[in-house]
C-alpha cells in the first residue's frame, strides 16, 4: 500500500471514526483502525460491534492494499505532524511508515483479515432530513437520555415516524425531551431506539449544513449514510416509555419569561444548590409563584439565596420544587427568546416550551420540598 493525502483531510477521517474504536476489549484488532484503498479513495473504518464507522478520505493511492493500526498511536501522530502532504506505505517488515516533510513513523501493523465486517443491514424504512435539522434535534433531546444501564431501553433516543412527521423522543425516568419536525418526503410508520451513544457521535461527524442524511432502519439495526461517511449501530430492544399518555394537557398556573433571564437566575441558584452535587435532591430549587412575579430559593448548609424575576403569570399561586440541572438543560437547548413554562400540582410534572417553536417539548418532574 503506497498512498499520498493532505494531513487535514485524513485527520478529519480518523476523529470521526475513532470514536467507533473499542476502548476495552479482549479482541487488540477492535482497538485499531482498518485502512482499506479504493481507486483514489481511503476508507477508514472503526467497529467496536455495537457501533461501526465508515469514512472514505479523498487520496492519491500508487498502490492498493490495507492495514490495521492501533488508532489511539495513529491519531496522535497524524494530529502533530505539519499541515502538509502524507505518504503512507507499507514496508517489507509490514511496517506502516507515515512520511510527512522531515518526520517518519513506523507502526506495527495487525492483520486486516482479522478485522470483522460491519453489519449488513436490509434497509426495512428509511427517512432522509437535512443534517442540521438532525443535527438540532439531537441536540435538543440527548442531554435527556438515562446513563442508568438498568434501563437500557432508556439509554436511547426514540426515532418514531407517523404521519410523515419525525419524533425524536429521549427520558431518563425524571424528564422527558421531544423534538418533532415534518419530512421532505414520505416515509414508512416506523418507530426504533437508537443508542444515546451512537447519536453523539453522529452528533460529532455531521455538519450544520442543508445536505442530507439518510437515516435507514433494519429490524435490529440503523444505518446512517452521508456522502463520505457511514455509520452503523445495533438498535435497543425493549418497549419505550409511552409517553404520549404522561404529558399533561392543562394547566393550573402559567408563566411566560424571558429564556435568558431566567436562565441566568438558575444559574446564580444552582451555585448554592449543587455544592454538595451528591445531596442534589435534597436541595432542590424552590420556585413560588405570584402575580407577576417568581421567587426562585435555594437554601442548605452552605448557605441560601433567593432571586425575584417579574413575569406574566396565569393561574394559581404555586410553590414547587426542582433539581436545577434539568430546568438548565432544558432552557439552554431553548434557542428562542421566551419560555413558556405550565405546571399543575405541586406534585405534578410541569411542561417547559418556547413560545415560538411548537415542536419542542420538556417535561420535568418535581422534587418533593421540605416543610
Amino acid at each position: 500500500m503506497k498512498v499520498i493525502c493532505e494531513k487535514e483531510k485524513i485527520l478529519k477521517g480518523i476523529t470521526s471514526v475513532i470514536n467507533g474504536v473499542a476502548s476495552k476489549t479482549t479482541m487488540p484488532i477492535l482497538e485499531g483502525i482498518l485502512i482499506q484503498t479504493n481507486d483514489n479513495e481511503l476508507k477508514l473504518t472503526s467497529y467496536d460491534l455495537e457501533i461501526g464507522i465508515e469514512y472514505i478520505v479523498e487520496a492519491q493511492v500508487e498502490e492498493q492494499g490495507n492495514t490495521v493500526v492501533n488508532a489511539v498511536m495513529f491519531s496522535e501522530i497524524i494530529k502533530r505532524l505539519p499541515v502538509a502532504e502524507i505518504k503512507l506505505n507499507i514496508n517489507e517488515n509490514n511496517l506502516l511508515e507515515i512520511e510527512c516533510e522531515g518526520s517518519l513513523y513506523k507502526l506495527a501493523t495487525m492483520n486486516p483479515d482479522e478485522f470483522p465486517e460491519l453489519p449488513k443491514i436490509n434497509v426495512d424504512n428509511f427517512i432522509e432530513i437535512e443534517q442540521t435539522t438532525l443535527k438540532n434535534m439531537i441536540r435538543k433531546t440527548i442531554f435527556a437520555v438515562s446513563t442508568e444501564e438498568n434501563r437500557p431501553i432508556f439509554t436511547g433516543c426514540l426515532f418514531e415516524v407517523n404521519e410523515n412527521k419525525l419524533n425524536v423522543v429521549a427520558v431518563d425516568g425524571y424528564r422527558l425531551a421531544i423534538k418533532s419536525t415534518y419530512l421532505n418526503n414520505n416515509s414508512n410508520v416506523f418507530s426504533s431506539v437508537i443508542p444515546g451513544k451512537t447519536l453523539n457521535e453522529v452528533n460529532k461527524i455531521i455538519s450544520d449544513s442543508f445536505d442530507n442524511i439518510k437515516i435507514g432502519i433494519s429490524r435490529n439495526q440503523a444505518l446512517f449514510e452521508m456522502e463520505n461517511c457511514k455509520i452503523v449501530t445495533r438498535l435497543l430492544d425493549g418497549e419505550f416509555l409511552k409517553y404520549s399518555n404522561t404529558i399533561p394537557q392543562n394547566w393550573e398556573t402559567r408563566i411566560r419569561v424571558n429564556k435568558n433571564n431566567i436562565q441566568n437566575c438558575f444559574e446564580r441558584i444552582s451555585l448554592i444548590s449543587s455544592s454538595s452535587i451528591e445531596k442534589e435532591k435534597k436541595y432542590p430549587v424552590k420556585i413560588s409563584i405570584e402575580i407577576g412575579k417568581v421567587t426562585i430559593s435555594c437554601a442548605n448548609q452552605t448557605g441560601d439565596a433567593k432571586e425575584e424575576i417579574y413575569v406574566e403569570t396565569e393561574g394559581k399561586e404555586l410553590e414547587i420544587g426542582f433539581n436545577p440541572r434539568f430546568f438548565l438543560d432544558a432552557l439552554k437547548a431553548i434557542d428562542d427568546e421566551e419560555v413558556y413554562i405550565e405546571f399543575g400540582t405541586n406534585r405534578s410534572p410541569c411542561i417547559i416550551k418556547s413560545v415560538e417553536d411548537g415542536d419542542y417539548i420538556y417535561m420535568i418532574l418535581p422534587i418533593k420540598m421540605k416543610e
